[in-house]
């Protein structure tokens, strides 16, 4: 038997969101701990983890190991139709996934499973120069601010700053953040612009964003939610090339 429910659906939303702009299915691994997911894109640039821990729920049962294998587009979908304070129910029957949404009214949609062969993927295990914290808004509008330049982004840390910045054919942006943590040495990567902003669709799941950078080593991006009981995480592969 399983059954999670959720008072607050910006936490699936949100999630989902940028999940399903990187990869097309997912195999959600349920058990008396929580629900997880591993998965990497087609082209194999980008790995997301998700991890929700039984305490995010209001309610949770998993009484035997499950693997949930769904079409990401599908899920967001019906997702899209939860409203702000929605409770969520996910449960399984045979061959479906069951979200329920119970507000104004009771509704009920099932998505069908699908199946996947392979198993799910493991994270690289990589040692960073680097870790630092930084506002997630702040993060994203410098995204922003960037993509009005070019469609890839130099991450720059110093013992100081993070720098984001950017040269296009019709102008540059730069953006400064003092970080305020102890960095000891300097580490600069470059970035597809389009696949960070897919990242970046999870706005409500953290205030901030934990970042961490090494010289062309992949971005490692983590969302958490207070005390632990969640993690949105992704690793996102350098552009390696000369900057002209």
């Amino acid at each position: 038997m399983f059954k999670a429910v959720l008072s607050d659906s910006n936490i699936l939303k949100t999630s989902f969101d940028a999940i399903s702009s990187i990869v097309d299915e997912v195999q959600m691994q349920a058990d008396n701990e929580g629900l997880k997911l591993d998965a990497l894109d087609r082209s194999h640039i980008t790995f997301v983890h998700l991890e929700l821990k039984s305490d995010v729920f209001d309610v949770y049962n998993c009484k035997e190991p499950l693997k949930i294998n769904v079409d990401t587009e599908e899920l967001m979908k019906v997702l899209k139709r939860s409203k702000a304070d929605d409770m969520v129910e996910m449960a399984v029957d045979e061959g479906n996934l069951i979200m329920t949404f119970e507000g104004e009214a009771r509704r009920t949609f099932k998505i069908r499973l699908i199946d996947i062969e392979y198993e799910a993927p493991s994270p690289p295990q990589l040692e960073y120069p680097t870790e630092f914290e930084i506002p997630f808004n702040l993060l994203k509008n410098s995204i922003q601010d960037i993509d009005i330049v070019s469609d890839k982004i130099s991450l720059i840390v110093d013992q100081d700053k993070f720098i984001a910045s950017a040269e296009g054919e019709f102008g540059e942006a730069t953006i400064e953040y003092v970080h305020g943590e102890k960095i000891a040495e300097k580490a600069k990567s470059v970035f597809s612009l389009e696949k960070i902003k897919e990242m970046l669709k999870a706005d409500k799941f953290s205030e901030t964003a934990v970042l961490k950078l090494g010289n062309d080593m992949p971005l490692n991006l983590s969302l958490k939610m207070p005390s632990d009981e969640g993690e949105l995480s992704f690793l996102l592969a350098p552009r390696i090339e000369s900057e002209e």
